[in-house]
């Protein structure tokens, strides 16, 4: 079986049926955790202009998203899993518009099968796409570690591959130590810069036993995410 691994937003230089993009920090763990706390979808957005747009158009969607990691004004929620926890989410759409995972799957739309995940899903996320990949007899995907440089999503990648090749190749405790020690964790433990919090990198760093995965809907003009349950 063909596993490739691309880090960046960028599209990849090959197109595989199944693709799994990844945003540890945070995008794709603040994803998981909306669903967890009752979220019905998640739209995918380009840009700040096309997420505040869509509010104009329905008032009720719940814009969350991140610049450069900071808070955009007009949303209603942070990129943080932290801020997620008290949130009463049951029965809402959410508007996603984030630096590098968004964008990184949006690039990648033409994949057959395209899945979104953190740390905090990827065990699912990776036996998931291995049972289908049996089942429909295909020998390629892509995995993608969206961060153009972080060693997080790279370290999660590593380890959805050494899952769905059996290799096993990467412990649970490794990927959570490179996932902290990353250069992008490094603000969430500055003192100094109380805009990131610490514990979202608990969050991001929390394996889940999940009964659900993140599959990409593309035949909506604006892409969406959608939980499965397995």
């Amino acid at each position: 079986m063909l596993i490739d691994i691309y880090q960046g937003r960028n599209p990849p230089p090959t197109v595989a049926p199944f693709t799994i993009v990844i945003d540890v920090i945070r995008a794709f763990t603040v994803a998981h955790f909306a669903f967890l706390q009752g979220a019905n979808r998640i739209f995918l957005a380009e840009s700040v202009e096309q997420a505040l747009k869509m509010k104009r158009d329905n008032p009720a969607l719940v814009l969350a998203g991140e610049v450069a990691g900071l808070p955009i004004e007009g949303f209603d929620l942070e990129n943080s899993p932290t801020k997620l926890q008290n949130q009463d989410l049951i029965g809402e759409t959410l508007v996603l518009k984030t630096t590098n995972g968004v964008r990184a799957t949006l690039n990648c739309l033409s994949s057959n099968h395209v899945f979104v995940t953190g740390f905090s899903n990827a065990k699912r996320t990776a036996l998931y796409v291995k049972e289908r990949i049996a089942e429909e007899k295909l020998d390629a995907v892509n995995v993608i570690a969206s961060h153009p440089s972080g060693d997080d999503d790279l370290a999660c990648a590593e380890y959805i591959k050494s899952i769905i090749d059996g290799s096993n190749s990467i412990s649970t405790e490794e990927v959570i130590n490179r996932i902290k020690q990353s250069h992008v964790a490094d603000k969430f433990f500055n003192v100094e810069n109380p805009i990131f919090k610490q514990e979202d990198i608990f969050y991001c760093t929390k394996e889940l036993d999940g009964s659900f995965i993140m599959k990409v809907k593309k035949n909506k003009r604006i892409p969406m995410i959608e939980r499965v349950n397995v």
